[in-house]
């Protein structure tokens, strides 16, 4: 199994967190209304400088998106940081974040999507992070919603303390058995295009997730022979196939993507379940990036347990 991951120090109410905007510009009214709720969970919340700015399809400059995520990393105060939004440009800060402050005084970091990029930079760190919806999926479903609540208990330090765990329904396709791993992954383009880089992730006792939003079938099926054919899914524990959404089926694959991709799968004996509800949907449930984890899937239901 991998080498442990630093866990920061639970929130409790009153306690400063940080909203910045790493990547896409994001709506004003939507800003506001995440940090509303934010605050209705009883913390202190700092915008940063040009969490609500544009620049294009940004946020803003590189230099300006890099300074803001920088200046909550380095904030003493800080215990975590929410990015407002995904879309497109993590991956233009990776190496250039200093971690020594951060160090120091570890905090959350808090997003998906596009924000699968800084997940593997905090895992390349040594510190777990938060797969997890991000501002919009506060205001628009709720104080009540399931993954709301569970973000928050799991930021609280509520949710581990009782032994925190998913089941959902099983699927035809799922290959059974039971493993345990370091749970991982999150957006497969954004983290497939940091392949062979630093920031790429260890398969070695990884049990992988992934989904992904808007691509072609056949596409995600390239990325995946190209994690067959470089070895990479030989040395998983565990592999979890979550949500794809927002595309159309083609004739390329001349079957649909999940049935395609159980055929690549076949070979592996480590458990495989597919269906597991996180992605661009709203149930997407919040991972730990780093943890460990027990994973047992059966045709009938498949359990995520975080030890």
């Amino acid at each position: 199994m991998n080498t442990a991951f630093q866990y920061p120090a639970p929130l409790q109410k009153g306690d400063k967190v940080w909203v910045v905007s790493p990547s896409s510009k994001i709506e004003p009214e939507i800003l506001r209304g995440g940090i509303g709720c934010l605050r209705q969970w009883g913390l202190q919340v700092k915008k940063s400088h040009f969490a609500s700015s544009c620049y294009g399809n940004f946020s803003g400059t590189v230099k300006q998106r890099l300074g803001d995520l920088q200046r909550a990393m380095d904030d003493p105060d800080c215990k975590a940081i929410f990015c407002s939004r995904g879309g497109y440009g993590a991956n233009n800060l990776l190496n250039q974040l200093d971690f020594t402050e951060f160090r120091k005084h570890p905090k959350w970091l808090i997003g998906f999507s596009d924000i699968t990029a800084l997940h593997c930079l905090w895992q390349h760190e040594g510190f777990v992070s938060l797969h997890a919806p991000m501002l919009k999926h506060l205001i628009e479903q709720g104080k009540d919603d399931f993954c709301n609540r569970t973000i928050h208990d799991i930021l609280f330090g509520e949710a581990l303390a009782k032994g925190m765990s998913y089941t959902t329904e099983g699927h035809t396709l799922n290959h059974t058995g039971k493993a345990e791993g370091i749970l991982r992954g999150g957006n497969l383009a954004v983290w497939h295009g940091l392949r062979g880089t630093p920031y790429d992730i260890n398969p070695e006792g990884t049990i992988l997730f992934i989904e992904d939003v808007g691509e072609k079938p056949h596409a995600i099926e390239r990325m995946f022979y190209n994690l067959k054919l470089s070895g990479f899914l030989d040395k998983l524990a565990g592999l979890i196939v979550c949500q794809f959404t927002e595309f159309e089926e083609h004739k390329q694959l001349g079957k649909e993507l999940y049935p395609a991709l159980a055929d690549l799968l076949k070979p592996y004996n480590y458990p495989i379940c597919f269906g597991f509800p996180v992605g661009h949907v709203s149930m997407n449930f919040p991972m730990i990036e780093g943890a460990e984890v027990d994973l047992k899937v059966s045709k009938k239901e498949v359990k995520l347990k975080f030890v």
